[in-house]
């Protein structure tokens, strides 16, 4: 770290642990969004992982906050009454000296402590096919254990974040702006979009005619959220609960398996290699229906691996507009790396339509 960062970090330390009792404090995880650090601590104290949030991808402080706050105190009440350790499976947030679940600091800047889970490990990516099963075990519990938490009450942070229709509206702008000239380059992609575009809208209208129920969820199901013991290999708690949100279950149960079960990385050039692997999604939909224990309706578990689609469907059309925007929103390496994006969802989304009876049919064959 530089020494303006420590000196940040100090300062933000300092709004939460008494003075003199912070050992050290260094980076720590592989995170892309939030700045984050591991807080070793004099004898007596734990230890800490210390977060600063980025206010460029959440404008909403206050909102962010709350929803992180509501939901792990819900936890925490849960695991306590049915005799498990809140302390390992939960974020357990620390307060500041001033009572607040976070401080501010003179630059604006917003930071949050948490209980380090000790004796646990993270996962960057599946390795063999018992992590993804024990993965979507734990996304499809932490449904489970909030199933009757009231969504509505959560803050939307992110706008819109899984609305596919409002995904649609955005890529049909940008392709009559068409700032670049960049539309008449893609009429295969748009095509292949405009042949889908009215079954992109079905989660929607099932939630807005009360045949899906608004549910909390994390909306960023990876492996590497989730902590899991170290000694046992069982998952332990899950992360990351930033993009906490109302939402559909189909969709934290279809982003999982569209970046899990994928066959090749997110930007493979050859889409010839692009697969669902039916191995890994009958592990992780195994996982995830023992996880939720019955908690979902006939309706949410039929709708799994329309799930899936949608969020492949609706990762390439966002992948595609900001391709067509000139690539403001995403990281690109180089200039068609959206393009390659999109076509590599695309791919994959048409690969699970070739696949459909099979994905039902697993639906089906782990149904609770």
């Amino acid at each position: 770290m530089t020494g303006s960062e420590r000196e940040q970090t100090q300062r933000a330390l300092n709004a939460f642990l008494p003075e003199g009792v912070v050992v050290s404090c260094e980076r720590f995880g592989n995170g892309h969004i939030n700045d984050t650090y591991l807080v070793e601590c004099a004898e007596g104290y734990p230890r800490y992982v210390l977060q600063r949030i980025n206010q460029g991808v959440f404008h909403n402080l206050d909102a962010l906050n709350g929803n992180v706050e509501k939901i792990t105190a819900f936890l925490r009440k849960k695991i306590i009454a049915q005799g498990g350790d809140p302390d390992r499976e939960t974020l357990n947030l620390i307060p500041a000296k001033d009572g607040r679940k976070n401080y501010v600091d003179g630059d604006g800047q917003c930071w949050r402590l948490v209980l380090y889970i000790e004796d646990s490990v993270c996962y960057e990516q599946v390795e063999k096919p018992e992590d993804f099963y024990l993965s979507g075990k734990a996304f499809g519990y932490f449904q489970r254990m909030l199933a009757d938490y009231p969504a509505e009450t959560l803050v939307e942070t992110i706008p819109h974040f899984h609305d596919t229709p409002s995904r649609l509206t955005a890529l049909w702008h940008a392709v009559s702006e068409d700032r670049y000239g960049y539309a008449g380059q893609v009429p295969v992609e748009l095509e292949f979009v405009k042949a889908r575009e009215k079954e992109c809208h079905t989660a929607m209208d099932m939630l807005a005619k009360g045949e899906l129920p608004l549910r909390v969820t994390h909306n960023d199901t990876k492996l590497n959220n989730i902590m899991f013991d170290a000694r046992t290999g069982d998952a332990l708690c899950v992360l990351d609960l930033d993009t906490i949100m109302p939402g559909l279950s189909i969709f934290d149960f279809g982003d999982a398996i569209r970046f899990g079960a994928n066959t090749a990385l997110e930007d493979e050039k050859d889409v010839s290699k692009v697969f669902l692997s039916l191995e890994l999604y009958e592990m992780f939909t195994k996982g995830f229906l023992e996880g939720c224990q019955g908690s979902l309706t006939d309706e949410e578990i039929h709708m799994l691996p329309m799930g899936a689609k949608l969020m492949t469907m609706e990762c390439g059309i966002r992948f595609l507009t900001d391709y067509l925007e000139g690539s403001v929103y995403f990281h690109t390496d180089y200039s068609e790396h959206n393009l390659v994006r999109a076509r590599t969802q695309f791919a994959l989304a048409a690969d699970m339509e070739r696949k459909w009876k099979a994905m039902t049919d697993i639906v089906e064959k782990y149904r609770v």
